[in-house]
């Protein structure tokens, strides 16, 4: 292996692996706020992917029915909860406004995409329908568990990777989708030959990075999901909500996903079941991170990157047996040198 193939090598695993420090740190987010090992934050990607393909082709993604079903189950809940509270006006207010909110995405929808807009507002209208995915699924699916225990949070995803991988299949067929690249052509470096959307990517993924930074150090509600996740016993005592805090914290992960889906569209062929493998790399860097540590987090899965990449060069039919297995050491040094605390304690 000489430089010029050891520089492709290393563009293309520090390319993979900004979108798996993404997802590396939406998983981070989401465990110290809520308590949930979220599996499925791997199918927000493939759902960004596929929604944009189905753009491209002029169809309506069936991304919108999940949506507007996840919606009205979710309207119904509030609206049950504000019954219960002697508040009926409140409720009926809540089931006028999604509806009236439904209504609007599908006649939107409906009216746009067979006019094939331009790529940027396709990308637009996919996190309009994707990012929203994260706070019904957490009311849908989270918000009534949120005082189990981590195993039930964790049965409660696995089963929630399956019926989005069921889903995906359904709406978008067993045929693998590429999406256009947001910056066509090549930059050369030297001796290196780089596509413009393998810096595309890089850059946006470092923005991203920056701007979460900023609005957990300069904003309320970033500060908000700080306290809860150093403490949400103390977080609640001081008037922080957790279901809030929860809707927030999905709405960022699935925001990501989504971002992180169209990103790596252009270089992957994405497939209903993509979600899972691409979750799990991001997951491998958030346990390098202890699940606690967003920079160790975000480092980790850029290793991941770099080890898939070269590992696909030289043995590529063990390469996701090598990046697996970096998870096993890990653990292990986590589990000798972390102190076991009972999750009553915390």
């Amino acid at each position: 292996m000489d430089f010029q193939i050891a520089s492709i090598l290393a563009a293309d695993g520090l390319t993979n692996g900004a979108v798996y420090a993404l997802l590396a740190l939406a998983t981070v987010l989401v465990f110290a706020v809520t308590r949930v090992i979220f599996i499925p934050l791997g199918e927000f990607v493939v759902f960004g992917t596929l929604t944009l393909a189905s753009f491209q082709l002029g169809k309506v993604p069936g991304t919108l029915a999940l949506l507007l079903v996840l919606l009205g189950v979710a309207a119904l809940m509030e609206a049950v909860t504000w019954l219960r509270r002697g508040q009926a006006g409140r409720g009926l207010l809540t089931l006028a406004g999604a509806a009236v909110l439904g209504a609007a995405l599908w006649a939107l929808a409906g009216w746009l995409v067979p006019l094939k807009p331009p790529l940027w507002a396709q990308v637009l209208l996919t996190l309009a329908l994707v990012a929203p995915l994260g706070p019904l699924i957490y009311r849908t699916v989270y918000q009534p568990l949120q005082n189990a225990t981590v195993l039930v949070l964790l049965i409660a995803s696995v089963a929630l990777h399956l019926v989005l991988t069921g889903l995906a299949l359904v709406f978008f067929g067993p045929e693998g989708s590429r999406t256009p690249a947001f910056a066509p052509g090549n930059v050369t470096l030297g001796q290196v030959t780089l596509s413009n959307q393998s810096l595309l990517v890089i850059l946006v993924s470092a923005l991203l990075m920056l701007g979460l930074y900023f609005f957990f150090e300069r904003t309320m509600p970033g500060k908000a999901l700080r306290a809860t996740a150093v403490n949400r016993l103390g977080a609640r005592l001081v008037g922080i909500s957790p279901s809030s805090a929860g809707t927030l914290t999905f709405g960022l992960a699935a925001l990501i996903g989504g971002l992180g889906g169209m990103l790596i569209g252009p270089s992957v062929a994405m497939t209903y079941d993509s979600g899972f493998l691409i979750g799990l790399k991001g997951f491998i860097g958030a346990i390098i991170g202890g699940l606690v540590s967003y920079p160790l987090a975000a480092a980790g899965a850029v290793l991941v990157g770099l080890i898939e990449s070269f590992a696909s060069f030289s043995l590529s039919a063990w390469k996701e047996v090598i990046v697996f297995t970096l998870i096993l050491p890990v653990l292990l040094w986590r589990s000798l040198t972390t102190r076991h605390i009972p999750e009553e304690e915390e």
